[in-house]
């Protein structure tokens, strides 16, 4: 069997369990006493050990509020709100949300009485973590929404206070909330598995944020009025008028017709447009399934919604998650079967047969087959990431032997005769054997490290691959043992003089991306005094920076411009200053500190000009003030 695609997914497995618990039924409880006793608001109710806040789903939000079309930043601002959420990699687009539905939940956090909810939560904190118990975020509509902010806002301010408390969201027919960053910055954080968004087969407001609102902001206003009313008083709701068939066949074409492109266009669809997160447990009247890919969740929106008879069924299904949620965890003690002839191959795909089902998809139903296909990619798309982790590492294993060698010729060079270090033994290396070897090695580490990154930011590993302790330390490790060899050729071969000096012109990407996985890692223990010089200089730049400092004397000596002298002396006190707290700390390799190496010779360079300096340095001074005399 293909590795890829070995027993069926665990989304029926998932949808079962949180079927068997009363979280939906007690979620959906609060969700509708909160859309009928606390509009605008929030209630919050402690049941047994688990306490519950649910967001109304009534909110003054419309189609016709600029903000509704537009997505703004995640705010960084309070204590800390939302701040792990912007740990984005170089060239990422910015954690963007839903303008109304931010305004939202900022309007709500702002309220006294959330804040003091709020207080108290964290008051609790040691006892709910002592006793196990957890904080659950619901609702309904654009309560949903509120919901997920509350929950990523709790999420941040755990993280950001070192704090552990179980914590789950769970949204009815809730809209799209933010884009493919804030996606990937929750699976970066393993967040994902604490959402769980419940759509019904043919409910319009999930879908709704994929498509332009423009053509149907006029219709908005009083489609969220007849939901509200309901929502706010279900039996006064039955005798509000829905929207002509007209309107609701042209907001259910509209959201169908662009819902179908977004299908279509795939990945090249992501930028700039609203993306799901966390898990989604599509339900019908005959069961429900759980998918947490959002390539695939996006389908299955379309693919369920396609199958609807009448748009007047994408409206009412908002307001039905209470018979779904009713239904639900009865449907999956029932036990299915196979019409003849439908008899699976295998129990693979008997699983994904029965998922189906849970969907209100026959085998015969024309979708059958796509749906099946989206099922199949999602258990793929999920594996790849950690099959693509473990071959890896498997790889990492096999270009050791290049680093170990890198190794032994940096203690060859310490040891050497000449004296003159690791770093300038490789800038004036000859033609022989073993300095080809080692440049090859370095060719050969690069590669495969340009790779990691390229599998990193393509999605094909692991959202927090760039936060597991074993790559981490391995990436830093390279960059601290290989750079150096980096910055020599390029001051060997003289690319400063054309493109200008290392740091700012010549770095390479991945080590400034490995900069920042090695500066994002949790620190616990360290600030530790050294005993003896590091096996590797600390700073991997330090070599470029010394590159910059004998230029800089160079300028000194052919200078005679008094002001422009004495901003040459204040860079090169300041590295002097610098290089020497490292070499005090000893957080550079002994071969800094060879006799015959570049610091070293420059050092003694510097000593000497520093000398010079001061014994003319009354002349010079009177020479200064001369020039400023006007």
């Amino acid at each position: 069997m293909d590795t890829e695609t070995s027993s069926f997914e665990t989304s029926e497995m998932l949808a079962t369990f949180l079927a068997s618990t009363p979280l939906l039924s007690e979620s959906w409880r609060l969700c509708n006493l909160a859309n009928t006793n606390s509009p605008q608001g929030f209630v919050a109710e402690q049941i047994g050990s688990i306490g519950y806040v649910a967001f109304s789903g009534i909110q003054s939000v419309s189609g016709s509020d600029p903000s509704f079309k537009k997505l703004v930043p995640l705010p960084d601002v309070g204590n800390s709100m939302f701040h792990p959420l912007h740990r984005q990699t170089e060239g990422e687009e910015p954690v963007l949300v839903q303008g109304a539905l931010l305004r939202i939940f900022e309007d709500i956090y702002k309220d006294p009485s959330f804040q003091s909810q709020s207080e108290l939560v964290c008051m609790q904190m040691q006892t709910l973590m002592q006793t196990s118990k957890s904080i659950i975020f619901t609702g309904h509509s654009v309560g949903g929404a509120t919901a997920s902010l509350a929950a990523l806002w709790l999420l941040s301010y755990l993280q950001s206070n070192y704090l552990n408390l179980s914590v789950l969201c769970i949204t009815f027919g809730s809209p799209l909330l933010g884009n493919e960053t804030l996606s990937r910055s929750i699976l970066r954080e393993k967040w994902g598995g604490k959402f769980c968004h419940v759509v019904s087969k043919y409910d319009i407001m999930p879908r709704m944020l994929f498509v332009p609102m423009d053509p149907i902001a006029p219709l908005m206003k009083p489609l969220l009025h007849f939901w509200h009313t309901y929502m706010n008083s279900p039996h006064f709701g039955l005798l509000a008028v829905p929207l002509s068939d007209d309107s609701m066949a042209q907001i259910f074409q509209h959201v169908l017709f662009h819902l179908e492109r977004v299908v279509k266009a795939g990945e090249e669809a992501v930028t700039g447009m609203l993306r799901p997160f966390g898990n989604y447990f599509f339900c019908s009247e005959d069961g429900a399934i759980c998918v947490d890919n959002a390539a695939s969740v996006v389908k299955m929106m379309y693919l369920l919604f396609a199958t609807t008879g009448l748009p007047s069924s994408s409206i009412g299904d908002h307001l039905k998650y209470g018979d779904y949620v009713g239904k639900i965890s009865l449907q999956f003690l029932e036990k299915r079967s196979f019409m003849q002839g439908e008899l699976p191959e295998s129990s693979y795909e008997a699983g994904v047969a029965l998922a189906l089902q849970s969907t209100g998809i026959s085998c015969k139903d024309p979708i059958a087959g796509p749906a099946k296909d989206c099922l199949k990619a999602a258990r793929r798309l999920g594996r790849t990431p950690n099959l693509n982790c473990a071959n890896l590492a498997i790889k990492l294993s096999k270009i050791n032997p290049y680093r170990a060698e890198i190794e032994w010729y940096k203690a060859l060079c310490d040891r050497s005769d000449d004296q003159m270090g690791y770093y300038d033994s490789f800038k004036q290396r000859g033609a022989s054997r073993r300095d080809f070897r080692v440049n090859l090695n370095r060719h050969k580490l690069a590669q495969f490290w340009d790779n990691v990154i390229n599998l990193f930011e393509s999605n094909q590993l692991p959202h927090d691959f760039h936060r597991q302790g074993k790559w981490v330390n391995a990436s830093q490790f390279y960059k601290l043992l290989v750079e150096p060899l980096d910055i020599a050729e390029y001051y060997r071969t003289g690319m400063h003089r054309s493109k200008g000096h290392y740091i700012e012109h010549g770095r390479e990407r991945r080590y400034r991306i490995f900069d920042r996985w090695w500066n994002e890692r949790s620190v616990i223990g360290e600030g530790y005094k050294r005993s003896k010089f590091a096996s590797l200089t600390q700073d991997t730049c330090f070599w470029a920076r010394v590159e910059e400092a004998r230029d800089l004397l160079d300028s000194l000596r052919s200078t005679s411009d008094p002001s422009h002298l004495a901003l040459l002396w204040q860079k090169i006190d300041r590295f002097a200053s610098d290089a020497n707290k490292l070499v005090e700390a000893k957080e550079v390799s002994i071969d800094v500190v060879a006799k015959n190496s570049s610091y070293s010779l420059w050092l003694k360079d510097y000593n000497e000009l520093k000398s010079q300096m001061v014994q003319f340095r009354p002349l010079f001074l009177s020479f200064v003030n001369e020039e400023m005399v006007p």
